[in-house]
């Protein structure tokens, strides 16, 4: 080993341009995929929740329409249903920035008890659930928490009065009761009471509209819940059959929500092995211009080696074990690099929840082993010029 970097101080410039190549390759590795593994992560947790729980809304033509709460009831007598939750959604910041680069911070009601039909359980980073029947009080995801510069024990008002509001628009106050861990899928969320959230939505709707409907009647739509462990394709057979049984309602069928997270992954997959490829072409290209020229520079010493009974597979393992240390230097100096930058950005992001990367411990035995693996590849074909030198020729060159 002392050897190898002995060698490498020969050329201390060359040395340093081709671990230089392979710490580019490394660090862009690291940066595009520890972007990659961010969005897979949300895009897993999406497709969990997207497979336990059917939403049902008005028809397409009908968009946006309200629903009344009797086909609660209707949908519950569909086979194969386990539980209806009406569903309710209003902005917490309404007329926010049409330029937004996160989800929209929102307030929606809690389905109570939806664990059990699958869904992930509430985590509380600190404080509790909402009280059952107590109105008044709110659960936060921590990335709307940080929006709204609240924790427990505070009171907020919601929603947030816009800049330019009219006079009659109206707020109510909520007690944090709770701030939930992050687990990129609820980190936006504010969750009330069901009566809490027709009480928003009541205030969201117009004076003409409001007059003529009982919000307490009415929902935005329905998350309908199978039994746990039910299948995509069961969940999607009670789908049609809550289209071909209630009318006036919409069921997607949840298969077609997990395709299009899945979709989104294999992007933000083929986005990481354009980052691999990127390494290989830089760094493989310069490894191996770097040792054919230390074989072309070397060959009396190689020649010297093979006289005093050297054998080929010696003579080849040295040269890998040197390409194989360039690799090692290379991608532990762009790994560093890459880890400290996306932490870096991460850190001055956390003040406005604007985390984008995840260096999980795959990305980094990837991004390793990818550089020790594609360095040692590289000084293959120098090594095995090395190793089939006529120890004779060799000792006569100079």
């Amino acid at each position: 080993m002392r050897e190898i970097f002995r060698n490498l101080l020969r050329r201390k410039l060359r040395s340093t341009l081709t671990i230089s190549g392979i710490v580019i390759g490394i660090f862009a590795l690291t940066t595009m995929g520890s972007l990659a593994e961010h969005f897979n992560s949300l895009l897993d947790i999406g497709v969990r929740y997207a497979g336990a729980t059917i939403p049902v809304q008005a028809p397409p033509e009908q968009q946006g329409a309200l629903l009344p709460l009797t086909k609660q009831g209707e949908i519950a007598r569909v086979q194969g249903v386990a539980a209806v939750h009406p569903t309710y959604q209003v902005p917490a910041k309404p007329g926010g920035s049409a330029i937004q680069l996160g989800a929209p911070d929102l307030i929606t009601n809690q389905q109570t008890g939806a664990e059990q039909y699958g869904l992930p359980a509430p985590n509380f980073a600190v404080g509790r659930d909402l009280a059952p029947g107590q109105q008044g009080e709110i659960v936060l995801g921590p990335t709307i928490a940080g929006d709204l510069g609240t924790r427990t024990g505070d009171t907020v008002a919601l929603p947030v009065k816009p800049p330019g509001a009219r006079e009659d628009f109206v707020s109510h106050p909520f007690k944090v009761v709770g701030v939930l861990t992050k687990n990129g899928q609820t980190d936006t969320f504010g969750y009330v009471s069901d009566a809490d959230a027709r009480l928003l939505l009541a205030d969201t709707l117009s004076p003409t509209v409001r007059s003529a409907i009982d919000v307490n009647t009415v929902a935005q739509g329905f998350a309908v819940f199978p039994a746990k462990g039910t299948s995509l394709a069961q969940m999607d057979a009670i789908a049609d059959r809550v289209n071909a049984q209630v009318s006036g309602v919409h069921a997607q069928k949840p298969s077609e929500l997990v395709a299009s997270f899945k979709s989104a992954s294999t992007t933000f997959t083929a986005v990481f092995t354009g980052a691999a490829i990127l390494a290989l072409i830089i760094g493989g290209l310069s490894v191996v211009n770097t040792m054919i020229m230390a074989v072309s520079e070397r060959i009396r010493e190689i020649g010297l080696k093979k006289a005093v009974g050297a054998h080929t597979g010696q003579i080849m393992r040295e040269y890998m074990l040197e390409a194989a240390v360039i690799g090692a230097l290379g991608g532990l100096v762009g790994y560093a690099l890459g880890l400290g930058l996306t932490t870096l950005l991460d850190v001055l992001g956390a003040s406005s929840n604007l985390d984008i990367f995840l260096v999980t411990p795959r990305l980094t035995a990837i991004a390793l082993g990818f550089a020790i693996g594609m360095a040692t590849l590289a000084g293959i074909v120098p090594a095995l010029r090395a190793a089939r030198l006529d120890p004779v020729t060799a000792l006569r060159s100079l």
